[in-house]
């Protein structure tokens, strides 16, 4: 299994590789972010439980590679932002623990101001 370290590497290299961070602005790649969790979203659209199913397993691959794509631009943009995303996200998940405290959400879907 690979680290977000060496997974921002790769995809730093491979865009120098390219000279795309000409490209790379934040609106763009804000943008690109968005698209590509909208393909994520697409296979699911209009489907119901059966279907799903049947889709995960029958496009595994498909899903994964834009599932991959999503990642990219997060390494991506928390690289050329300066945030190191794996302390970011530690970080949001003790936000979330005081949002939701176990007592008051367990087994609910309701937003933490609503708990």
């Amino acid at each position: 299994m690979s680290d977000i370290r060496q997974l921002t590497k790769k995809i730093i290299d491979f865009r120098k590789k390219r000279d795309w961070k000409q490209f790379h602005n934040p609106k763009d790649t804000a943008l690109s972010l968005v698209l590509e969790a909208a393909e994520v979203l697409e296979f699911f659209q209009w489907k119901n439980e059966g279907e799903i199913k049947k889709l995960l397993r029958n496009k595994k691959e498909e899903i994964s590679d834009e599932l991959a794509d999503v990642l990219y631009w997060i390494l991506l943009m928390s690289h050329d932002f300066g945030i190191d995303i794996g302390n970011a996200l530690s970080k949001k998940i003790k936000k979330n623990k005081k949002k939701y405290p176990i007592n008051k959400s367990k087994g609910k879907h309701n937003k933490y101001t609503e708990l």
